[in-house]
């Protein structure tokens, strides 16, 4: 880590690593502010983003243990607007136009937890789906104002699907669509579901949409490194349209998706809970066999389509999971399940060394995508040592 931070691969890193249960590696290296040497602090506050998803995915199977749903319940069934979907046949990129054929069958609460719904993901699909999601005001759901889940996720159903319901595998605003769902059968908000049904009761003190103003400063600056190899804070994002400081700007949009803030322990704590088959410290919140569900195959035949090896791997609920084939690229063994967030935080929890391992950095760049594939070796051999 400290190697990498004089490299200027990164900016700074905090990692945790716990086998057994117990913590056995919590360091933080490198500066929050290298023009003041400001270090960073491991109790640091990341912009988790797509990390959201595993707590939408708990909440959803929470609820589903509940009775509130079943997995092969159509999305038309709570949400009038998914009725009579239609999947895109052409797109003319000239003036946005489309046209469609009728989706053979309904999206499912099924196919939005393996998102082989249908659905695509604005700004960073392919231009069809950029352009039809941007003409209807649709979002990747972090950082939104003006607007409510409810109205959004609404006019999504009205939208073409890009493929036929669980015919590919494609990451897309599932994850948003369920926490709407979940604000439908919890009768709460979001917000309050995690906070109330999750972050309280495993003492998740640090995990917010809203970061609090007292905990303000705790919020990691953010860093972008050029090809010269200038790392450079960043006040905003993806050319200006995302203020980095969005956690601290209370907001009512709730993005299942990606809209999380929270630190490096209690994301393991959250992890820990999975790990140990749905308990932590005498809390349940899911049934072991639940957990096996959300870490197994879910998608058969289908691959995912991101990361690096992905199509040799497979995909559960909210989680890519390891594969036999797969697991020939890297220590991760059989089994193993993870995810990460945009602004380069990732997890691995590996089932059978009974082990989670997350490192969270504060910049991305061209020096930041290939330190995953060096770290990870690195984790296993000192585990292993």
């Amino acid at each position: 880590m400290r190697n990498w931070v004089n490299r200027k691969w990164i900016n700074g890193s905090v990692v945790l690593i716990a086998r057994h249960g117990k913590i056995v590696f919590y360091k933080a290296h490198g500066y929050n502010d290298p023009a003041t040497k400001e270090p960073l602090d491991k109790n640091g506050i990341f912009r988790v983003a797509s990390q959201t998803k595993a707590l939408t995915t708990v909440a959803v199977m929470m609820l589903w243990e509940e009775g509130k749903f079943a997995l092969d319940d159509p999305v038309s069934k709570f949400i009038p607007s998914f009725a009579n979907q239609n999947v895109l046949a052409t797109f003319n990129a000239k003036d946005t136009t489309y046209t469609t054929v009728p989706a053979k069958r309904s999206v499912t609460i099924r196919d939005l937890l393996t998102h082989t719904s249908g659905l695509g993901y604005p700004s960073i699909g392919p231009p069809a789906e950029s352009a039809i999601y941007a003409k209807s005001k649709l979002t990747g759901g972090v950082g939104v104002k003006g607007q409510t889940l409810a109205d959004a996720m609404t006019r999504l159903g009205r939208l073409p699907l890009f493929f036929q319901p669980g015919e590919q595998w494609k990451y897309g605003l599932n994850m948003d669509l369920l926490g709407y769902l979940v604000e439908k059968w919890s009768g709460m908000n979001l917000e309050e579901f995690f906070t109330k049904r999750i972050c309280q009761p495993l003492g998740m003190k640090d995990t917010y949409f809203n970061v609090p103003a007292e905990k303000a400063t705790r919020l990691v600056n953010f860093f972008q490194g050029d090809s010269a190899g200038t790392i450079k804070r960043q006040a905003s994002v993806f050319g200006g349209a995302l203020d980095m400081n969005y956690p601290c700007q209370q907001h009512a949009y709730f993005s299942g998706g990606g809209g999380m803030s929270s630190t490096v322990y209690d994301y393991a704590v959250f992890l820990q809970m999975l790990l140990n088959g749905g308990t932590y410290n005498g809390i349940r919140l899911l049934a072991r066999n639940t957990v096996r569900l959300m870490t197994m195959n879910q998608i058969g035949d289908l691959n995912p389509n991101v990361g690096d090896h992905a199509l040799d791997n497979k995909f559960g609920f909210g989680f890519l999971v390891i594969s036999e084939n797969g697991s020939r690229f890297t220590p991760s063994q059989v089994g193993t399940y993870s995810w990460g967030g945009v602004f380069s935080t990732s997890y691995w929890v590996d089932p059978k060394e009974d082990m989670l391992v997350l490192i969270y950095r504060q910049m991305w760049g061209p020096y930041v995508v290939n330190t995953d594939k060096a770290f990870k070796p690195l984790v296993y051999q000192a585990i292993n040592d």
